[in-house]
C-alpha cells in the first residue's frame, strides 16, 4: 500500500504493541531504539528487525523513516516529538503528549506549522462499538447529552510492592492516574459527544504513601509478577485515585472515577451517557456489546456486527459479526488512519487524535491539579 517506513522508540509493552500493529497493516519497520544498545539488539533479534539505531539522532537522519512512534516514558515525549517534527518526520506519540501545557501547545503548533501528521495514541476511540456509539450520538438518537459518567479502574499498582516508572514524577509527571488513564476517558467523552469539558472539580488521593521500589527496572504491568526481594522503601508523591466532577460546554454534567489500586479490576474502562431520548453504555472488558437504554420500550444489547452498524462506524470493524475485536485491533485502526493520511497527504481531514487533542488533555490535567490543590471548581480557558 506504499506506506512510509516507521521507527519505533521504546521497546516495553507499548512499543511491542505498536510493532505488532504496524506489521498487521503491512508497514515496514525501518528500525527500533530501546533504552540501551543491548536491549535494542535483543528485541530486534526476537522480533526479526535487523536495524537497531544507536541513538535518536540516527533516526532523525535516516531518510527512509517517515513516521516515528514514541513509546517512551512521559518525560521524553516533548523533546523527542519536537526533534522529530523539526526533522520533518510524522509522529505518533503515546499519551500524555507532554508534562505541561507550554510543551504540549508548542508541539501542536509545530505540527501545524510543518504540515505534519502528529497523533496521540488515544486508541480506545477505535473499538468498533465505540465508533457505533459516536455515530448514533451524531445522528441524534440519544437526543441532547445530559449526563456522562464512568471510570477507569486498574489493580496493577494495588500492592506496596508494585512498581513502575510512572510512580516517579521526574519520569511520569506530577499526575499519574489522571494523565495515564484519565486522559483516555476525558478524550473519549469529548470525542463521543462533540462537547468540550469546560470546568472540573477534583479530589486526588494517595493511599500508599510509601512503596517498595525494585533495585532493577520493571516493565509496565509486569511488576505484580516480580518478587519483592531487592527493593527500597520510597515515598510516593503521585495520586492512586481521582474523583472528578465535570461540566460540559452544553451544560451537561459528568462524574469520573479513576484508580490503579482497585483489586480485581484489570482495565475496567467504562462510560454511560444519558441523553434526552435514550442512554448508551459501554465498557472495555466487554467491548463487543453496547447497551441502549430506553424509557418507553425494552432496552437493547447491540452486538458488534458491521452489517448492522451505521455506515460511518462500519469501516472500523474488520471482522464479521460473531468474531470479537479487542484492544490490539484499536491500534491497527488508529495507525491505519495515520498512515493513510501521510500517504494521501490528507492531514487536515484525517480521523485520528491530533496533537491539538493531546494539548487539550494536558490543559485538563493542569486544571484538575489546580482544583485538587485549591479545593474548588476550576474553569478551563482557551
Amino acid at each position: 500500500m506504499n506506506f512510509p517506513h516507521a521507527a519505533v522508540v521504546g521497546l516495553g509493552f507499548m512499543g511491542r504493541t505498536h510493532i505488532q500493529s504496524l506489521r498487521r497493516l503491512g508497514v515496514q519497520i525501518g528500525g527500533i531504539l530501546g533504552s540501551d544498545r543491548e536491549k535494542s539488539e535483543r528485541f530486534g533479534h526476537q522480533l526479526g528487525i535487523s536495524r537497531v539505531y544507536a541513538d535518536f539522532n540516527e533516526i532523525l537522519a535516516d531518510p527512509a523513516i517517515g513516521v516515528v512512534h514514541l513509546c517512551t516514558p512521559n518525560h521524553l515525549h516533548y523533546p523527542l516529538a519536537k526533534s522529530a517534527l523539526q526533522a520533518g518526520k510524522h509522529v505518533i506519540c503515546e499519551k500524555p503528549l507532554a508534562l505541561n501545557t507550554t510543551e504540549s501547545l508548542e508541539l501542536a503548533r509545530l505540527a501545524d506549522q510543518h504540515n505534519l501528521v502528529a497523533a496521540v495514541n488515544y486508541n480506545l476511540r477505535f473499538y468498533p462499538l465505540v465508533q457505533e456509539a459516536r455515530a448514533r450520538i451524531q445522528a441524534g438518537e440519544i437526543g441532547e447529552a445530559r449526563l456522562f459518567h464512568g471510570g477507569y479502574l486498574q489493580d496493577w499498582l494495588f500492592l506496596p510492592s508494585d512498581w513502575n516508572w510512572r510512580l516517579e514524577p521526574e519520569q511520569g509527571g506530577e499526575l499519574r492516574v489522571v494523565s495515564d488513564i484519565g486522559t483516555h476517558w476525558m478524550d473519549m467523552a469529548s470525542w463521543l459527544t462533540g462537547l468540550q469539558i469546560t470546568a472540573v472539580m477534583a479530589d486526588l488521593s494517595t493511599f500508599l504513601p510509601y512503596r517498595r521500589k525494585p533495585l532493577h527496572a520493571v516493565e509496565t504491568f509486569a511488576g505484580k509478577l516480580a518478587a519483592d526481594d531487592q527493593a527500597e522503601q520510597t515515598p510516593i508523591h503521585t495520586e492512586d485515585t481521582a474523583c472528578i466532577l465535570l461540566a460540559f460546554s452544553n451544560g451537561a454534567r459528568g462524574a469520573l472515577t479513576l484508580s490503579q489500586i482497585s483489586a480485581g479490576r484489570k482495565n475496567y474502562f467504562w462510560w454511560e451517557i444519558s441523553g434526552s431520548r435514550a442512554s448508551l453504555r459501554w465498557d472495555q472488558e466487554n467491548p463487543n456489546q453496547l447497551w441502549v437504554g430506553q424509557r418507553d420500550q425494552p432496552n437493547q444489547i447491540v452486538i458488534k456486527d458491521p452489517a448492522l452498524m451505521h455506515p460511518e462506524a462500519r469501516p472500523f470493524a474488520d471482522f464479521p459479526g460473531g468474531h470479537a475485536e479487542g484492544y490490539p485491533d484499536t491500534f491497527v485502526q488508529l495507525f491505519r488512519q495515520v498512515y493513510c493520511a501521510v500517504r494521501d497527504n490528507a492531514i487536515r481531514s484525517a480521523a485520528f487524535p491530533s496533537f491539538a487533542d493531546g494539548h487539550r488533555q494536558i490543559a485538563l490535567c493542569s486544571a484538575i491539579q489546580q482544583s485538587a490543590r485549591e479545593k474548588r471548581w476550576v474553569e478551563l480557558t482557551d
